[in-house]
């Protein structure tokens, strides 16, 4: 299957049911008062990390995910069914990016995890729900308000503990296979890998995610060749098995092999190339392989790096390896092995900043109020009668928008806009 790790897609929340304005009708109860139900809230779309997902391909045929609104309310109270949330699945370790601003929304990195990426609109109230001492029979009610939209852009970047990293037809691919339960495609030439492959490695009572990572070539930090695609999986791991091809061929040094990979990984992130590394020295069964060996061991001050020689083939040195990784990831990451939930939400990054209240006047003359809570308020309670428009105007003054109109020069009598409506300006009520 094509591994897919980044997509645009696009999301809308449900709109959120209107109100009902209607009066108990009934024999014999001439005055029954209002009765409108409140509307439903609309779904939201959230995005969920499932296990069950291993790429981003299903997102690159899917691209829009929409949520149902919910209903209107109607009589006797009666409130309107919330809309269904629509549920997109993605692998753990996917990021999510609000397309147009490039902010980071959320990452999960845990089974379980999920995030409301849109928001369902609210359900507008009923008339029943305006109803009191002083208000015995309101004629209003309010209208749902629209659900979130947006694209979003997901990126996957692997959850490994480990990653294999070397140049092309190193033996990634065997050794991953020797390691674990993972069966990737393995053939004796270069870029047989075009996608990571993960498998889980168990070592006595201790297990570990290892991914087989595509192999680098000068330039990839620009995203040459596999590049990027490959470079962004290796910023998850916490310790790297460096393979070294010790019987190259085509020219193919092993001590120059080994400074170009980190050169790599330095030019793309500096963190991702001070990752602790086990230097797997790998075809150790073939002619020549020892005698390199010892060549690159007296060539490199390695530092903390340890050699392992081995061969993916034979299953030479692989033992000694597995036991070794497992013993520094115990030291790097104490608790690995619990690292799922069964469910938890994970709120935005995002913080929405709403915009306030502002007035400026337009060439006919006519002052334009805008601002997020004042333009809500208008489309929820549209001034279609004179019920409607005084609780409209109560709220307006609430939200001071008379006083910052008088401040901006308005006067009685001129012409106010206010989202889609359009109002004559008046003294505040009440």
């Amino acid at each position: 299957m094509q591994f897919i790790d980044e997509v645009f897609i696009s999301v809308e929340a449900g709109r959120g049911g209107d109100g009902a304005a209607s009066f108990r009708r009934e024999k014999f109860v001439p005055r029954g008062g209002p009765d409108g139900g409140n509307g439903g809230h609309g779904g939201s779309v959230v995005v969920k990390a499932d296990s069950s997902v291993t790429t981003l391909i299903d997102l690159r045929f899917q691209k829009s995910y929409r949520a149902r609104s919910g209903t209107h309310g109607s009589g006797t109270e009666r409130r309107g069914a919330d809309g269904k949330q629509r549920t997109v699945r993605v692998p753990p370790g996917t990021l999510i990016y609000d397309e147009k601003s490039g902010d980071l929304i959320a990452d999960l990195v845990k089974v379980g995890q999920w995030v409301v990426v849109a928001g369902g609109g609210r359900g507008g109230r009923g008339s029943a729900s305006f109803k009191g001492s002083t208000r015995r029979s309101p004629q209003f009610a309010e209208k749902g308000t629209d659900g979130d939209n947006g694209t979003l852009r997901l990126e996957l970047k692997l959850l490994a503990d480990v990653g294999i990293v070397g140049i092309p037809n190193a033996g990634k691919s065997t050794l991953i296979s020797r390691i674990s339960a993972a069966r990737p495609k393995v053939a004796d030439y270069p870029f047989t890998t075009l996608a990571p492959n993960l498998g889980t490695v168990k070592v006595d009572h201790f297990s570990f995610v290892v991914a087989d990572l595509p192999g680098l070539i000068e330039g990839a930090h620009r995203g040459i060749g596999l590049g990027h695609q490959f470079l962004r999986h290796a910023e998850r791991t916490r310790l790297m098995i460096h393979l070294i091809d010790m019987a190259p061929v085509d020219g193919h040094n092993p001590v120059d092999d080994f400074h170009a990979i980190n050169r790599e990984l330095s030019l793309f992130d500096e963190s991702v190339s001070l990752r602790p590394q086990i230097i797997g020295a790998n075809k150790m069964d073939l002619p020549d392989a020892q005698k390199n060996l010892e060549r690159f061991r007296s060539a490199l001050e390695l530092g903390d790096s340890e050699v392992f020689p081995l061969s993916a083939v034979t299953g030479e040195g692989i033992q000694h390896l597995t036991y070794r990784v497992a013993e520094r990831l115990r030291e790097l990451l104490p608790g690995l092995e619990s690292q799922n939930a069964e469910e938890e939400q994970v709120m935005s990054l995002i913080e929405k900043v709403e915009r306030p209240i502002t007035v400026f006047r337009e060439s006919d003359g006519a002052f334009v109020v805008e601002g997020d809570e004042v333009e809500r308020a208008v489309q929820i309670l549209p001034p279609v009668n004179w019920g409607a428009a005084e609780e409209l105007a109560r709220r307006l003054k609430r939200m001071g928008v008379y006083r910052v109109l008088r401040r901006a020069g308005c006067r009685p009598g001129a012409l106010v806009r206010i989202a889609d409506e359009e109002f004559e300006f008046e003294e505040e009520r009440g």
